[in-house]
């Protein structure tokens, strides 16, 4: 049995190839899931050249209908008991609501609700009667704020960020252990997927070393809501401090700026929409 293995999907790159590193170190096996087959070999083979751990991967596109029944029953044959879940899987989709695709929205929105979520509800059992696991859900700082020209970005990653703080309530007592990691922006190929690859604002701009560490660390800990760096950390506070129409509007002038910068032929704004003005907060 390939005991004390970390599960970590969109494990290709990024924050999640960082992570596994980090659980390498730790003396964790691995099983790499990604969509991308080719960059995740290159990846097993960066690791296995630095560690003497065994390293499984299984290529899955996690959007797809059944992702997190394939990646189980791959588990179950292979013989995996998964201690550690790091749903880190995700994509955004920039721009106006109503001009996006749906179909990157309903793709997005699987792989950071539904297969996650599922995910969880399959492995949790197995570490219930282990009395001993760990879930890591990468959400983002942007949890914690309504997203305008993101709408669905954020709002899937305010449900990762309520759910994981429910969960983790919930299992505590059987010793298991789930944190939801809230970075701010990091270095990886996210923000130039959507477009977004040159944002206004630059100097709150993490590494995905760090932030990985970050989560891990927290994780062990038990601690339930990470969020990594003073700024985001005073992002996380704003709605506290402020209305949430009030922070909408921020948010949304920002993205505004950035949108209008984007190098992928979609900087136009809609003919048929016009700014609305800033609401009077109550």
């Amino acid at each position: 049995m390939m005991t004390k293995t970390a599960l970590i999907t969109g494990a290709a790159g990024g924050i999640g190839l960082e992570f596994a590193n980090v659980a390498a170190l730790n003396g964790y096996n691995l099983l790499l899931v990604d969509i991308n087959e080719q960059t995740l070999q290159v990846s097993k083979s960066s690791l296995e050249s630095l560690y003497s751990i065994e390293i499984k991967t299984f290529t899955q596109d996690l959007s797809a209908p059944h992702a997190a029944e394939a990646i189980c029953n791959f588990v179950e044959k292979e013989g995996i008991e998964v201690e550690l879940l790091f749903n880190n899987a995700g994509f955004g989709n920039f721009g106006y609501f109503a001009q996006s695709s749906w179909a990157k929205d309903k793709a997005m929105l699987h792989v950071h609700m539904i297969t996650a979520t599922e995910l969880m509800k399959k492995l949790l059992p197995g570490m219930i009667d282990r009395k001993r696991g760990y879930i890591l859900n990468n959400a983002s700082v942007a949890a914690f704020v309504p997203g305008p020209l993101m709408s669905t970005y954020h709002a899937s990653k305010a449900y990762l960020l309520n759910f994981s703080q429910a969960l983790a309530n919930e299992v505590r007592a059987d010793g298991v252990n789930v944190s939801v990691l809230c970075p701010g922006m990091t270095k990886t190929n996210f923000a130039k997927s959507n477009g977004n690859e040159n944002p206004n604002i630059k100097f709150n701009i993490a590494d995905a070393k760090s932030v990985a560490q970050f989560g891990f660390e927290g994780l062990m800990a038990g601690r339930v809501v990470l969020v990594p760096g003073f700024w985001n950390k005073l992002s996380a506070f704003l709605p506290r401090l402020l209305s949430r129409n009030r922070v909408a509007n921020m948010v949304g002038n920002i993205q505004r700026k950035n949108h209008a910068k984007r190098v992928d032929g979609k900087a136009a704004r809609p003919i048929s929409m016009e700014l609305a003005p800033e609401s009077v907060d109550k």
